[in-house]
């Protein structure tokens, strides 16, 4: 059976702080700020901190279309 060269490499389903923090084009210091104080989506999985890529695309629109500004 032959293997599918094209397909597309799936997206991440979750991002670490650093990848996070890159995406959002923010510092990771502001990330620990609004992770810290539960403003932004995150999962605690153990000792690791995850950004659900899909929550963080919503979270920005949101706060985009409000105009809040943190």
């Amino acid at each position: 059976m032959p293997s599918d060269t094209t397909s597309p490499i799936p997206s991440p389903l979750s991002l670490r702080p650093k990848d996070a923090a890159k995406a959002l084009g923010i510092g990771r210091r502001k990330l620990w700020e609004l992770t810290k104080a539960g403003d932004i989506p995150h999962v605690k999985v153990g000792t690791a901190t995850l950004y659900p890529t899909e929550a963080l695309r919503a979270w920005l629109i949101e706060h985009a279309r409000k105009g809040v500004r943190r």
